[in-house]
């Protein structure tokens, strides 16, 4: 589904405006959009970009996308299971595990950007709040106390004005909302340039894993796609031009070990400068960056869009929950504290990868790639690489939850597992389907109303709560509360019987307590959401004072 064509025009005031209609965009679109929260998405294109872009997806991407409605079969994917580094010298010096599931999907996917794009495309296209135009680029904003005002020019030279109470920039890595709010990138850009080829018609003879070719001469990362789909990537050597390497003579050379040239059907081909860049603040007033419009990720881990899907995750139910009056704008503040250090640790970690990937000369490459393959020898090490343990673990260490206590299996500031459960009307369903999309207090083999007065309970639902309780497999509701089993007892070891727990609606644990302590939970999730007084300095602090309650 693409943007909507002709002479519409732009509503002139909107709850969101989000500029840029790329998987991003789009996403954010669908998480506001099941909220009810007005939206309006402008992109300079009606159609979807068909140039080679992202490819990788890992599990904590694809729960993201669960949430924003998309099902497991919407577009096409291939699991990987695992990734191979090889050096010309010393053969294969590391390798990652990537197969087996986190939280309910595959660690790893390659996709076709296109298909998740029409896919996301789609599921706006069902929500009735949201409003999606192509045609329209953003010339400037001005920031008045309660909107911001967008000037936008139609494809017939027309200005058009939108009234926003907030906007985001999810415009990539030439963002003109960035450039507006003056938030410039800090960073380095790589000085090779990459040529990208993506091969089509390879359904018997694609490899099924990831491969890096480390080689000092010509790093070569190469990897299979859905739809009979390949994909390299080659460094382009001092001297060489786009043209000369683009050319069907040379991507033919370039591939002549995978493929015979009279077989190659390239598909697209691309060359690209990569970057490992990060906005210093994610937000100015009203205006929000996300995705690449804020940071940009060499691709060496296939992090770039999971950050921005992450970055979408984070900031949509957010607005979504000032918007309807249950948290205070002061929320909308840990967006940055919470996103921007991940973020740049995932940068970080690109780079490393780089400079596994692309060693500066021959001597360099022996030296790393054999260090490689000596820690591989060692149990600990072997296990912090090819279990993904040196990834960064998506946990905050400041925001919009409770601080975390040493010892407990639920860390508040990470994510709430996700396991299979069955709900009382017999379905098997993902945990995240069953927690919705409110912010949810969740039993461990207690009904949370139990625990609570009257009072207490009204004070969750008006702050947009609802309750759950997880039991055994096998045991059957017995009160009024929503109930799901534990179908494969993933999710009841994690903490004592009795146990609540504060799941926010991006499945960030905000809070947990025994249910003794039912009530000072519900207050500090409500001083924590409500509190005029908050600060993101102090957010992520237990706080005991009472709760003061927006009108």
């Amino acid at each position: 589904m693409n943007n909507k064509k002709g002479t519409e025009l732009p509503p002139s005031a909107v709850d969101v405006l989000v500029v840029g209609n790329g998987p991003v965009g789009a996403t954010i679109a669908a998480l506001l959009g099941r909220y009810g929260v007005k939206t309006l998405v402008l992109d300079k294109v009606h159609e979807v970009v068909l140039m080679p872009r992202a490819i990788a997806l890992d599990n904590e991407a694809l729960r993201i996308l669960q949430l924003a409605g998309l099902s497991e079969d919407a577009f096409e994917k291939i699991v990987i299971p695992e990734v191979k580094m090889h050096s010309p010298v010393l053969g294969q010096f590391s390798r990652a595990n990537t197969a087996g599931c986190i939280d309910g999907h595959p660690k790893l996917v390659t996709f076709y950007q296109p298909d998740l794009e029409h896919a996301m495309r789609n599921q706006v296209c069902g929500l009735k709040s949201v409003t999606s135009l192509g045609g329209f680029e953003l010339e400037h904003l001005v920031e008045e106390s309660d909107a911001v005002v967008a000037f936008v020019r139609d494809q017939d030279g027309r200005l058009h004005s939108v009234r926003a109470r907030y906007l985001v920039g999810a415009d990539g890595a030439s963002s003109r909302v960035r450039a507006l709010i003056g938030q410039e990138f800090e960073g380095q850009t790589y000085a090779e340039d990459w040529l990208i080829v993506d091969a089509r018609n390879r359904h018997q003879s694609a490899i099924d894993h990831v491969e890096f070719i480390c080689d000092p001469r010509r790093p070569t990362p190469h990897m299979p796609a859905p739809g009979g789909r390949e994909r390299w990537e080659f460094m382009l050597r001092p001297g060489e031009s786009r043209e000369e390497l683009e050319s069907p003579e040379s991507i033919a050379r370039l591939i002549a070990s995978w493929i015979d040239p009279q077989e190659l059907e390239v598909e697209r081909k691309a060359v690209y400068r990569f970057h490992a860049r990060c906005c210093n603040s994610f937000s100015k007033g009203r205006v929000f960056l996300a995705g690449d419009a804020a940071h940009i990720t060499p691709p060496f881990v296939g992090q770039g869009l999971v950050a921005g899907l992450r970055d979408g995750a984070n900031l949509a139910w957010k607005l979504a929950w000032v918007l309807r009056s249950q948290a205070a704008p002061s929320i909308l503040d840990t967006y940055d504290i919470e996103r921007r250090p991940h973020a740049q640790a995932m940068i970080d970690l690109a780079k490393f990868m780089g400079r596994l990937v692309m060693p500066r000369n021959k001597i360099v490459a022996f030296f790393i790639h054999g260090l490689m393959r000596l820690l591989a020898l060692a149990p600990a090490t072997r296990k912090y690489f090819e279990q993904l343990d040196i990834k960064p673990k998506n946990i905050f260490k400041n925001g919009l939850f409770v601080r975390h206590q040493r010892g407990d299996k639920l860390v508040r500031g990470s994510l709430f597992p996700q396991a299979w459960v069955r709900n009382t009307q017999q379905q098997i369903q993902l945990s995240d389907d069953a927690l919705g999309h409110s912010l949810s207090l969740v039993g461990f083999g207690v009904n949370p109303l139990s625990l609570l007065s009257a009072a207490e309970v009204f004070s969750w639902i008006k702050m947009g709560g609802h309750f759950l309780q997880i039991g055994p497999c096998g045991q059957r509701a017995d009160s009024a509360c929503d109930f799901i089993e534990d179908l494969n007892h993933g999710l009841l070891p994690l903490a004592a019987k009795g146990t609540l727990v504060a799941i926010r609606p991006d499945r960030i644990i905000m809070h947990h307590a025994p249910g003794t302590e039912a009530g000072r939970l519900v207050r500090d999730c409500l001083i924590l959401m409500g509190s005029v007084d908050s600060t993101a300095d102090n957010l992520s602090i237990t706080i005991n004072e009472p709760p003061r309650l927006r009108a």
